[in-house]
């Protein structure tokens, strides 16, 4: 976690890095990691992060070297995600997809077009594996 959201965190207003993990070990057994660049969530610049994929989270670091002590700068919980498809035309780079939930979208950018498939068909499944998106919703009749 960044410095501020440690700050958040002791005060009570975000998650630990405890909440965010939710005791999955991103340290080994990953069923995809690799580099690609992340769209900020406040500056919309560009940042290259290390990701790693694993049981339905999708986490990323600053570096490769990720071990038990390692900080996340992030996660997604994919079993919350709508879809996962290209996006280059959307912001206009090449080998770019998106990861959607209901409220949210975010933006990648993969070293090649076929790192790209790669992450989209490994993010595809695991859409599928953890999807809460359709049960979460309780409130609406379905009729």
């Amino acid at each position: 976690m960044s410095g501020w959201n440690n700050f958040l965190a002791s005060m009570g207003l975000a998650p630990s890095q405890a909440d965010m993990t939710d005791g999955v070990e991103f340290w080994h057994g990953a069923e995809r990691q690799g580099w690609l660049m992340k769209q900020g969530d406040v500056f919309k610049t560009w940042r290259r992060r290390w990701f790693v994929l694993k049981d339905g989270k999708l986490f990323w670091f600053l570096s490769e070297h990720v071990t038990p002590a390692s900080q996340t700068r992030g996660v997604i919980d994919v079993g919350k995600c709508l879809s996962v498809k290209g996006a280059e035309d959307a912001i206009n780079r090449a080998f770019g997809f998106e990861l959607s939930t209901r409220g949210d979208t975010k933006y990648f950018i993969a070293d090649s077009a076929k790192e790209k498939e790669e992450w989209i068909n490994s993010l595809g499944r695991a859409v599928v594996r953890h999807s809460r998106a359709l049960i979460d919703d309780t409130d609406e009749d379905p009729y």
